[in-house]
């Protein structure tokens, strides 16, 4: 193989990921949990900020379970609320998000689970499963 189609081949694997991982979160906007909430959906809900540590840990669990289990992304929609731009409005206050780093799993009316700043690979797995 040539040095040049190789690290073509190389980059393509490279980036390709990182293009399929950020379209694989909605960022979301006012209204867009409730409707698709309507629509019967089950939404994993993540309130995280850009600057937290934590939740880039959690962001690399999630991720990872993601890629090992397609499943997730068949049965749930995958919520972003960015922490610093929705801390104090409804779609945080309304359900007591006491911080960033807290992820949710919605149904319906209902809520499956929660986690607060929590990154362990079982306890996210175990909040994931609840959605399946």
């Amino acid at each position: 193989m040539k040095r040049r189609t190789f690290l073509a081949a190389t980059a393509s694997f490279v980036v390709l990921p990182m293009a399929v991982k950020a379209s694989t979160y909605v960022n979301y906007s006012p209204g867009l949990i409730q409707k698709a909430l309507s629509q019967g959906k089950t939404l994993f809900v993540d309130y995280s900020a850009s600057w937290c540590g934590t939740c880039k840990r959690q962001e690399r669990v999630i991720d990872a379970l993601r890629a090992n289990n397609p499943a997730y992304d068949d049965a749930m929609t995958f919520v972003k609320v960015d922490w610093d731009t929705f801390r104090n409005h409804e779609v945080t206050t309304s359900r007591r998000i006491p911080r960033r780093s807290t992820l949710l799993v919605l149904r319906g009316e209902a809520e499956l689970g929660r986690v607060v700043a929590g990154t362990s690979q079982a306890q996210i797995k175990a909040l994931m499963d609840k959605g399946l």
